[in-house]
Parts: C-alpha cells; sequence; structure tokens
C-alpha cells in the first residue's frame, strides 16, 4: 500500500506539537522547581541573530497548519503572534491541533501532484507538487522550528531527553 499524504503529515505534525506542548510543561515546573519565572524562557535564544524560543513555537505550528491548509485547500486560522508567555504558547499549540485534527483526510489524500505556491517577501513565490512541498520543504522547516525549541528548552537546564522530543515511544 502506498503512503497517503494525510499519513505523512498530520500525524506527524500532531505527535510533535504534542510532544512539544509537553516539554512547555516541563519547562513550566523546571522554573518553579529554581524559583524563577517560567516566561523568561520565550525570550530566550540560542545566538544573537537566531529568532527566540516564542517564534520557534509560533512557526512551528504556522508550518503545520499552512502545510496542511495549502494541500487541502481547507483555510487555516490566523494568529497574531502575540504570545508572551508559556501558557499562550501551549494555547496556540492546541489551536493548532484543534485545526490540524479538523482536516479530513480525504482533502489531503491525492495531492502529491498538487500546485503549491508558498509567498515570500520581496520575491518570487516558491512553487512545488504537493509531494515535494511536504518532503522537501514544509517536513524539514517544521522539524527545524520544533528542535530548535528543544534545543532552548535544553540549553537552559530543562530537565528534557530524546524520549521527550520524539514521544516516549
Amino acid at each position: 500500500m502506498a503512503i497517503s499524504m494525510s499519513s505523512a503529515s498530520v500525524p506527524i505534525f500532531v505527535t510533535m506539537l504534542g510532544n512539544l506542548s509537553k516539554c512547555l510543561g516541563k519547562a513550566r515546573a523546571h522554573a518553579e522547581a529554581k524559583k524563577f519565572d517560567p516566561n523568561v524562557l520565550v525570550t530566550t535564544r540560542l545566538a544573537p541573530d537566531m529568532l527566540p524560543f516564542k517564534s520557534q513555537v509560533q512557526i512551528a505550528c504556522d508550518s503545520a497548519k499552512l502545510c496542511v491548509a495549502r494541500l487541502s485547500g481547507v483555510d487555516a486560522p490566523r494568529f497574531e503572534d502575540t504570545e508572551a508567555t508559556l501558557s499562550e504558547l501551549e494555547e496556540r499549540i492546541a489551536k493548532t491541533l484543534a485545526y490540524l485534527e479538523s482536516v479530513p483526510r480525504e482533502k489531503l489524500d491525492g495531492t502529491e501532484d498538487k500546485q503549491v505556491s508558498v509567498p515570500r517577501r520581496d520575491q518570487e513565490p516558491m512553487r512545488f507538487t504537493g509531494e515535494h512541498y511536504l518532503k522537501h520543504f514544509a517536513l524539514p522547516n517544521f522539524f527545524f522550528h520544533v528542535t530548535t525549541a528543544y534545543a532552548l528548552l535544553r540549553h537552559n537546564g530543562v530537565d528534557l531527553g530524546k524520549a521527550d522530543y520524539l514521544g516516549g515511544r
């Protein structure tokens, strides 16, 4: 049986965003145990020229929802990027998960050859077929931001391991 576009996208996004949400919960517990405001983690960076933690979570959510929207044709919710606390970031993940789980599989399946256009600032949009977009742009971009968010928490002392990232399977 061939792999489907729905099985190669939504379950992966759902699992990893769920794992990321649990990592945020561990970050909060870590901050409480160490007696510091957990929301200082929201603005932490790995390097001065990298986006902060909150942006990593926001972009991971956007990558997942926009991938599914572009492939399925089901409009994605718009988020304003105003999150300033771990709780607000957890809410954003929850809203993204709700959207992902609301998109019918049949809207994604069969989109391998669909033409997908990804806008860019001051440049022509990137153009892909659905399968190439999913495999070579959307998933790698999503994992980059989830991994960076994980690394930021780990770098700041949160007791996370590979099982937290992968979901303990």
